[in-house]
């Protein structure tokens, strides 16, 4: 279930979001390389790495990828 959520996050991220991002910008580079398939798995492999990397810290995510003045 999981995976398959990773996976349509991944199709959403690509089609469907309109804000700028580097995940983005990196799936569709793999896009054009490899075709979009292979873009969709990376992109959802990305995210739940990210997604574990959150919960093991326990910090909130930050779109930009900018670290917050804290």
């Amino acid at each position: 279930m999981a995976r398959t959520l990773m996976y349509e996050a991944a199709i959403v991220i690509l089609h469907r979001v309109k804000r700028a991002s580097h995940l983005k910008d990196w799936a569709l580079a793999i896009a054009q390389r490899a075709g979009p398939g292979k873009a969709r798995v990376a992109l959802a492999r990305k995210l739940s790495v990210i997604l574990h990397s959150i919960w093991r810290s326990g910090e909130p995510f930050r779109w930009s990828g900018q670290p917050s003045a804290a």
